[in-house]
């Protein structure tokens, strides 16, 4: 893309009052953005009104600023080795197949990720799964992600979440996880994990993932539709849900509140056709309501990786899989050398419980269970919960 090229899409995607809608009637009519801006008012008010017209053949004033910035950053020597940027636009023959498919597909995409992803064919069509949850997941929720992606990414598939606290972190991390760091992929790789954010990509939120972005980026791509610059602002995050999803041929909901964006992702993948998988939890966990309402809906209820790969009929690299609660991927059942569960853990289960219901279901004394537990949340078995609770987090 010459700067010529770049600069006429930037100056559709910033014209005031222009959104994506009318931007690609006007592709439609025009072709590309430099034959459109080449066209004269009168000319274009015969595609959109007068005030779209008279917008599109006045010059943003943050444009020329814009064009410069994005330039520079295309062009920048500062890249981690093995990384690249570029901008995929709707005219792009890179641009991803599914997410074209849907609704409102973004103009441009801005990405940064593994050169060899980005300099051939990005978004590994047809072998995308998101999977998304809740900012403040319970332990178990977070572990459940990890383990998911980790034992869907095993077999080839592409784990796509939105950099966001909780849940979607630790899907990324999962996804990771098998990788050797110092691993670069090869040309024909597909990418690892696609990061899509909320803000320009000039910048990371939450800043504490900064180092987890710099390691999607050399393992995968980080993507967003927002020019360079934007700031987290609340109304993105939504919005960039749509790309989440429209990039996947399938969603997995791992923890969600009633009200939460993770449900706004699922109602967009059933609306664009895709699958909706969730995974049930405790009926008194508010994290888990969003799943169970999903379910009732249709959602395919998922207690294994083999669910979700069973349903898509995705062909797999290795027989692997998770099962949530188990102590081992790899196996539906728990390891052979995993230790054979304590008495206290057997009356726990892994809904959240208090310390009298543990004394009534053990029949031990309440300061012999509080060392008991102390012990098995120092070994990361046990998470200490608001409220004087406790709950196991599956790997005892």
């Amino acid at each position: 893309m010459d700067r010529d090229e770049l600069g006429a899409w930037l100056r559709l995607a910033t014209t005031p009052g222009i959104g994506n809608q009318t931007a690609r009637k006007l592709l439609a009519t025009f072709g590309l953005p430099t034959a459109l801006f080449a066209q004269p008012e009168a000319v274009l008010s015969q595609c959109v009104s007068e005030r779209h017209a008279r917008a599109l053949v006045t010059v943003p004033p943050s444009w020329p600023e814009l064009l410069e910035k994005t330039w520079q950053w295309l062009h920048a020597s500062d890249l981690a080795e093995g990384t690249a940027r570029a901008i995929i636009t709707l005219g792009d023959v890179r641009y991803p197949k599914k997410l074209l498919a849907t609704e409102d597909p973004p103009l441009m995409l801005y990405v940064v990720g593994a050169r060899a992803v980005v300099q051939g064919q990005p978004f590994a069509e047809g072998r995308c799964l998101a999977v998304v949850g809740s900012r403040n997941p319970t332990a178990q929720g977070a572990d459940n992600a990890y383990q998911f992606a980790k034992a869907l990414g095993a077999t080839g598939l592409t784990i796509v979440s939105g950099l966001a606290l909780g849940v979607d972190a630790a899907a990324h991390e999962g996804a990771l996880a098998p990788i050797a760091p110092d691993r670069p992929l090869k040309e024909g790789d597909a990418p690892t994990t696609i990061a899509v954010v909320g803000t320009g990509l000039d910048r990371v939120y939450p800043s504490r993932h900064l180092d987890l972005a710099h390691r999607i980026a050399r393992h995968g791509l980080l993507v967003s539709e927002y020019p360079l610059g934007t700031p987290p602002l609340a109304p993105n995050f939504p919005k960039r849900n749509r790309i989440i999803s429209g990039l996947s041929q399938g969603t997995l909901v791992v923890e969600a509140a009633l009200a939460s964006g993770s449900l706004i992702t699922a109602r967009l993948a059933t609306e664009q056709g895709r699958e909706v998988f969730a995974i049930p939890g405790s009926i008194h966990a508010p994290q888990s309501r969003g799943c169970h309402a999903l379910i009732k809906q249709g959602a395919k209820l998922v207690e294994s990786a083999h669910d979700v790969l069973e349903e898509c009929s995705w062909a797999l690299q290795a027989a692997t899989s998770f099962t949530a609660g188990d102590t081992a991927v790899g196996t539906d059942e728990p390891a052979a050398t995993a230790p054979r569960e304590s008495a206290l853990l057997q009356a726990m289960g892994y809904d959240p419980v208090g310390l009298d219901a543990l004394v009534n279901r053990t029949g031990m004394d309440a300061a012999s269970l509080q060392v008991q537990l102390l012990e098995l949340e120092l070994d990361g078995v046990v998470a200490r919960l608001p409220g004087a609770l406790f709950q196991r987090v599956g790997r005892g």
